[in-house]
């Protein structure tokens, strides 16, 4: 569980950084990666404990959008980091969607190469 968490907050990270980079001004964090490590921190236990209640409550949005909105809700997400760490700082809830992108995009991409593949044997 704790390597699980390890891996999301690395991947995380990765993709705060590379948003950071393609959103150079969008995005301030004052060029540390100490603000990214602690962003993309509160950013994965945001995603682990209060994401799960706001998926929930906001479930008839996401069928009727058949799954958008979860981009939304991700942006949110981000956007709350903000509110929590004020070192990290969005220009705007647009600047959170296409970083929400950014993001979904690296995890994708690390995942998959990071995560331990499951072998079934029968």
């Amino acid at each position: 569980m704790i390597r699980t968490f390890l891996l999301r907050w690395l991947v995380n990270f990765l993709g705060l950084w590379a948003a950071a980079e393609l959103m150079t001004g969008s995005i301030q964090y004052n060029d540390k990666i100490r603000v990214l490590l602690v962003a993309a921190l509160i950013f994965s236990l945001v995603n682990a404990f209060i994401r799960p209640l706001i998926v929930l409550l906001s479930l008839p949005a996401i069928v009727l959008t058949l799954g958008l909105f979860t981009l939304v809700i991700n942006a949110f997400m981000l956007y709350l980091v903000t509110k929590i760490y004020h070192a990290f700082q969005l220009r705007s809830f647009w600047t959170a969607v296409v970083a929400t992108l950014i993001i979904w995009i690296v995890n994708y991409l690390l995942t998959d190469l990071l995560e331990p593949k499951h072998e079934n044997t029968v």
